[in-house]
């Protein structure tokens, strides 16, 4: 029997571990909380930091892995492609890894290789970062190396400088480096691109729609497949997408373009070594496509080939709840809001007792429904019509 090493064992990864096993692989799960979800259905689970690499090389080895992957998290990147490499499986370099994982690489790269991105600085002292606010009038401040939208932040006018300064301590909070990145604000439809690299060649899966909250931390609410965009904008955002994936040295394996089509074009905002996290690529894209991309990262790991083949085109949408600061006291209307046509799963990341507070990051946010329909239009009403259904009471707390 192979055995698969999957990175994490928050419910992020269970996806993965449950397809695993289907496949009939043996799944031997690293994660330090020896509480999480994914241990209670793995083969092997080893109590480590995903991000250790000695330690998770050694677990690899003890266990005579066959591939190792993570599913919709940066983090464990770099132990991913050390293992890969260490032992000799298919997997990201330690380069690319990097170059995925830092947005400050990300951009140097691309800028390198003529992708189009925003105007950008990496900075890490205060002297420095006010130095180059001053090259914008408006901008975005996010850490170099953090995912979910945590510490991202819009600065609508640069001469506010209470506004300048917040926005400097709140990305440097969530920069593991200390390093931030001070971009241009860009302004346009928001996509992202799911794809999937066989032998150096990217092939495009889904385009999915994007809904955030806006200015200031642009947290993610939605998401829609197929695009609603024209073709031509389409054909841009593959070609960009396209040139990004190679130009960080993607050959085999998944991942996560995310672009804003600005006046100018479409332009990278992000991009990822690994599939897309909040349900894109585990349920939108088998739902709107007919594609397994779990499967297909999985096969790809172990150095088989997948079957990338669309199989359907329909439509499918995951739409996130609002929330307000205090405490959950009551969640009331969910088996209504389930008799819904064309709802796939309503699920919550919160519960009745949990203090909450207004969404700044997506750890923030405390549940989803997910439908699907014929087209992304219908499966859009299909998610709003059973989250009106459900009601939340909080309770205020000062």
């Amino acid at each position: 029997m192979k055995k698969i090493m999957i990175l994490g064992a928050s419910i992020l990864q269970l996806p993965a571990i449950k397809k695993a096993k289907q496949m009939g692989l043996e799944t031997v799960v690293v994660d330090m909380n020896r509480d999480a979800i994914g241990f209670t259905i793995a083969d092997v689970c080893e109590v480590i930091s995903t991000i250790d690499i000695p330690k998770v090389i050694e677990a690899a080895k003890k266990n005579q892995i066959n591939g190792i992957m993570t599913l919709a998290s940066d983090m464990p990147m770099k132990t991913v492609a050390a293992v890969a490499k260490e032992m000799g499986l298919v997997g990201i370099s330690e380069d690319t890894a990097l170059k995925a994982t830092n947005k400050a690489e990300m951009r140097k790269c691309l800028k390198e290789h003529n992708v189009p991105i925003p105007r950008y600085y990496r900075v890490c002292e205060l002297d420095q970062y006010y130095k180059v606010i001053s090259a914008f009038q408006s901008c975005i401040v996010k850490p170099a190396d953090n995912s979910g939208s945590r510490g991202v932040y819009l600065i609508q006018d640069t001469s506010n400088t209470i506004s300048v300064e917040e926005a400097f301590h709140h990305s440097k909070e969530f920069s593991r480096s200390g390093d931030i990145v001070v971009e241009e604000y860009m302004k346009g439809p928001e996509v992202s691109v799911e794809t999937i690299s066989l032998d150096g060649e990217v092939h495009i899966i889904q385009i999915t729609d994007k809904m955030t909250t806006g200015a200031p931390f642009f947290v993610e609410m939605g998401h829609s497949q197929p695009t609603h965009l024209v073709e031509e904008m389409q054909n841009d955002i593959k070609d960009v997408a396209i040139q990004a994936v190679k130009a960080i040295g993607i050959k085999d394996g998944p991942s996560h373009t995310e672009i804003i089509v600005t006046r100018d074009g479409a332009k990278i905002v992000e991009l990822g070594a690994r599939l897309g996290g909040d349900c894109i690529t585990t349920h939108l894209v088998p739902l709107s496509t007919g594609v397994d991309m779990v499967e297909c990262c999985i096969k790809i790991a172990l150095g088989e080939v997948p079957d990338i083949s669309l199989k359907w085109n329909k439509g499918a949408a995951i739409r996130y709840f609002e929330s307000h600061s205090g405490v959950i006291e009551k969640i009331a209307g969910v088996e209504e809001a389930k008799k819904v046509p064309g709802i796939f799963v309503i699920d919550f990341m919160k519960k009745v007792g949990d203090s909450i507070q207004n969404i700044q990051s997506s750890t923030d946010r405390i549940g989803f429904v997910i439908s699907e329909s014929m087209t992304a239009e219908e499966a859009i009403f299909n998610c709003e019509s059973a989250m009106k259904q459900i009601v939340f009471v909080y309770k205020v707390v000062s």
